[in-house]
């Protein structure tokens, strides 16, 4: 059976063929880049080192609308402060199905002023030492729903959005990136949010599908 190594100064994996087969190894829960969407989407920006607060001691709290079974997985609340931007990402458990992985993203307005939202969140796989690792991050829909582009919405206070996260793999395959954690953000100059990703199998990487923001989950 193939084992799972991290790469120093890569913080890659290399997987055998058998380990890629398995769902209790690195990659057997990926699905194909971009199932169910429009071809070549353009990666995501990435989010900005700055305003960056770590959110593993949060309290935990379900994805919401979601039905397909969850599985216990890294997820926060909002915190008590609200950051500059008047927005706040969090991410809920861990779905899994059909050998897949995906988990929810929910911006909230946490300000006192309406927010407009128009695109994707900023995704960012982060090392050990939190250095950001090259995994991709496409505009795109999965197993868990279509991509249906980004919508101008002006959000109330209090007022919420979606988007679904999934963990996707390419054709060629061979290599993943281990990953501890990811920064997430409403947008590239809004400020993240790190989430660790410790004890997990969603630390194994390929490539990411991320949907824009919009009202009510993909279909």
């Amino acid at each position: 059976m193939g084992v799972c190594v991290r790469l120093r100064g890569r913080a890659s994996v290399v997987l055998s063929v058998a380990t890629l087969t398995a769902l209790t190894g690195c990659s057997g829960f990926l699905v194909p880049a971009g199932e169910g969407e429009e071809p070549d989407p353009a990666p995501s920006a990435s989010a900005p080192h700055s305003g960056i607060v770590r959110a593993e001691t949060l309290p935990a709290t379900p994805a919401p609308g979601a039905d397909a079974p969850a599985q216990p997985g890294p997820t926060s609340a909002p915190p008590g402060k609200c950051p500059a931007s008047g927005a706040v990402v969090t991410m809920g458990e861990v779905l899994a199905v059909m050998m897949s992985r995906a988990v929810v993203l929910t911006l909230t307005n946490c300000g006192s002023k309406p927010y407009r939202v128009d695109g994707y969140p900023s995704v960012q796989a982060l090392g050990e030492d939190g250095e950001r690792l090259p995994v991709k991050v496409n505009p795109a829909g999965s197993q868990f729903g279509r991509d249906q582009g980004p919508e101008a919405i002006a959000l109330k206070p209090g007022a919420t959005v979606r988007s679904m996260l999934a963990w996707v793999s390419t054709q060629e395959g061979g290599e993943l990136v281990m990953a501890d954690a990811l920064e997430l953000a409403a947008a590239p100059d809004a400020g993240a949010r790190v989430y660790p990703l410790e004890g997990h199998d969603l630390r194994y990487m390929d490539e990411l599908n991320i949907t824009a923001w919009r009202a009510e989950l993909p279909e």
